[in-house]
Parts: structure tokens; sequence; C-alpha cells
């Protein structure tokens, strides 16, 4: 349905380029946007380049089109700057996991504990937090802790168990978990490798471990990307948000890929929160200068510390 505050002749990509210009913006975009956005974004990354790309822009404005806890954390690496996020209800099934009180709690009955915690969580989690760490980044961070300090892992549990198995320590692990890399049916993945034989699978460590247990090959969504581009299968089954898959065809346009199915019959390999910003809004955010992204100072302060020493650890 179209927006009744967008007239339809708009050229919305033109607009778009225009408002930039005006505003001095950049327009940071994950992998798991639409295409139509990945295509006019200026950077397009995982968390851990579009968390690099944010402390380093020198735009004024930073529009993200991503996930809230995405664009919060570019507002705690620009306090000063207007941070934008097409739709304020694109949230994260795994940050919601992990409520802060909940985590305070959590933490203070494991007072011995370090906490390592993916950034897929609130600013407030964050600032709880000792060490923010990436699917690209966690198994070089925790490397790096002394092998006699405990360490808590959250909020993803899939991530924690894999990252177990890699580093051989032992963590104590938050139970949560992303809804779109818990969807996928290991069943429905065996019948597409029977009639896709030369096929390899590959899949980001979030999700379940009966399909990293069937994987050729898994990594973040940028080692995933890599991947495809650098290796010599043809054809690839790929168990993680389809969204990647637009950036796989364009970088290697002449292999095949298939977006791994669902459990259940339904586009659930999309993250519904992801799919909230479109290229109407992204326009009506960088017309209107809303939503912005506003955080409490201490918060911000706070939760600067465990992404700062992120970026040094990585």
């Amino acid at each position: 349905m179209n927006n009744p505050f967008i007239d339809v002749d708009l050229d919305l990509e033109e607009e778009i380029r225009k408002l930039k210009k005006g505003l001095n913006a950049v327009i940071l975009a994950h992998y798991y946007q639409d295409s139509e956005i990945q295509d006019i974004a200026d950077f397009i990354g995982d968390s851990l380049e579009l968390a690099k790309k944010a402390k380093t822009t020198d735009a004024d404005v930073i529009v993200f089109a991503g996930v809230h806890f995405m664009a919060e954390t570019a507002k705690i690496l620009n306090p000063n700057k207007l941070v934008l996020l097409p739709d304020l209800e694109a949230g994260c099934s795994l940050a919601d996991s992990c409520p802060a009180p909940s985590f305070s709690a959590f933490r203070e009955k494991n007072p011995n504990h370090i906490a390592i915690t993916y950034i897929n969580c609130s600013a407030a989690v964050k600032a709880l937090s000792d060490i923010i760490c990436t699917s690209s980044n966690a198994e070089k961070i925790i490397n790096q802790i002394p092998k006699d300090q405990k360490i808590i892992f959250s909020p993803d549990r899939n991530l924690g168990k894999y990252l177990i198995k890699k580093t051989g320590r032992e963590m104590l692990l938050w139970d949560g978990s992303c809804i779109v890399h818990e969807t996928f049916s290991e069943r429905k993945i065996i019948d597409l490798k029977i009639q896709n034989p030369e096929a390899k699978i590959i899949a980001h460590p979030e999700c379940e471990e009966v399909i990293l247990r069937r994987s050729d090959y898994i990594g973040s969504t940028t080692k995933l990307l890599k991947y495809v581009q650098e290796d010599s299968a043809s054809t690839y089954i790929v168990a993680t948000e389809s969204g990647i898959l637009h950036q796989m065809e364009k970088f290697a346009p002449n292999k095949k890929f298939i977006a791994a199915p669902p459990d259940k019959n339904c586009n659930c390999n999309e993250c519904p929160y992801m799919r909230l910003n479109t290229l109407e809004k992204l326009y009506l955010c960088m017309r209107d200068k809303k939503p912005e992204i506003k955080l409490d100072d201490l918060i911000m302060k706070k939760a600067l510390k465990p992404i700062e020493k992120m970026l040094e650890m990585s």
C-alpha cells in the first residue's frame, strides 16, 4: 500500500540522494536489509563493520538501515550526531530475550565472571557488560581472556555453544536465541542437498547445532560472503537471513545460491524486524529527521567502554 504522505510520482532513490547531500548524511545498511536499500546505501556490512564505520564517519547524520540495537551502537559511538532509524519498531528477537534487569541479576549471581556480550543486545545490556563481541570477532576475543577467568557469554546460546567448541573454554550461557536462525529445517536442508549434491551448506553460528553439524563452512555474514567468492564450489545452500543472497549474487554472479528453507511454509528466513525498514520509510526519516535514536547519557558512557574494548581487541 502506498504511503499517504509520499507523492506517488516521486523518484525515491533520487530524493534520498538529494536529502543525503543536504543533510551531510551517511546511510549504513545491514546485509539483511531489502535489496533496494542495500543498493542505495553508502556502506553495507555486518555488525562489526557497521560499528567501525559508525565510529569513523565524518557525516553529520547517520541513517541506520538495520535494527534498533545497531542504531543504538552508532549513537553510543557518536553521541553528538543525529542518528536516524527508518522504523523504531525494527527490534531484534535476540536482544529482546535478554532484558537489562534480568541480565543485571544474572551478573550479580555470578560476580566472578567476566561478561562477554554479543552485540545483538540493548544499550542497557551493553552498559552492564565488560566486552562486546560480534560473530566475526568473538573467538578472537575469547582467546585473549586468561584461562583461569570465568566467562558469561550472552545472549545467544547457539553462538555460545559453537564458541565453547571452537575455543575449548567453559562458559556460562544466557538462554537467548534469534528467531530467524532457529527456524531452519534440517530435514528440508537434507532434501535440498539430495537435489543439489554438488552444493555446499554454509551457515551462521547463530544456527542450531543440528544445522551447524551439517555445514561445510560456518562464519559471520561477512565471512560467508567472502567464502563464496573464494571457494571453488558453484552452488551453496545458505543458512542465514536471506538478505545476504543479494550481495552474494552481486559478488559471485556465476554461482547459484539457495536460501536454506525454514521449518514452516513461510518466509521465516527473512527477519521480520529487519524488513520493517523500506525505501519509503528511509526517505521519510531523512525528510523529517525522525525517528531519532535517543539514549540516556550515563547508559551511553557505560556502554561505550565494552564497545571500545571490542574494537581494541579485534
